[in-house]
């Protein structure tokens, strides 16, 4: 969980840098990527009881998932 949380940022970071469109695109995707495994493993804790409320953490994951669409959507 912490691996794909981390990713996330660092992907976007190391995209920013990149001056390719394709190459930035590819990092945006692998942190979009990072993003639904973190969903993923949420889902899996709450069924496990490890959480019991994720209601903030599935709003957290929704915002960041727009704002990583329109930041895709902004270099297309």
């Amino acid at each position: 969980m912490r691996r794909a949380a981390v990713s996330i940022p660092a992907n976007i970071a190391e995209g920013f840098k990149k001056y390719g469109l394709k190459d930035k695109r590819n990092f945006y995707n692998i942190a979009q990527g990072s993003l639904e495994e973190l969903r993923y493993y949420l889902i899996l804790s709450k069924e496990l009881g490890y959480c019991e409320n994720t209601d903030e953490f599935y709003k957290a994951i929704d915002t960041i998932g727009k704002m990583l669409y329109g930041l895709i959507k902004s270099i297309q």
